[in-house]
């Protein structure tokens, strides 16, 4: 295995690297992202990211994970009572770039 296989890079991200490149994406895409400073202070399971666009009238709330991170049941209930108050919510990986472009561009994309 080479050391430039993007598969071995996806897996060596840290999450806080992987937010630094979601929040500069979005940033540049027109989003205002808002994010917990310090967790121990939130609601437990509160999503990483919320993102609002003005001009699209959007607001989306992202959870991050590295690639082999695991979803916590706190953070399952959240995601789900967020959605269940007609949010949209995203659970990201460094793999889901395709998919973090195209909301980020305005796709609806689940």
């Amino acid at each position: 295995m080479q050391l430039s296989d993007p598969s071995v890079l996806l897996r060596e991200i840290s999450e806080k690297q992987f937010q630094a490149q979601v929040r500069e994406r979005a940033e540049l895409l027109g989003w205002v992202v808002f994010t917990t400073w310090n967790s121990r202070h939130s609601p437990a399971g509160e999503p990483d990211l919320r993102l609002v666009h003005p001009v699209q009238k959007r607001i989306i709330w992202v959870e991050l994970k590295t690639e082999n991170g695991k979803v916590s049941a706190k953070q399952n209930e959240a995601i789900e009572t967020l959605q269940e108050a007609g949010f949209e919510v995203f659970i990201w990986r460094p793999s889901d770039q395709d998919q973090i472009e195209k909301v980020l561009q305005g796709g609806k994309d689940k």
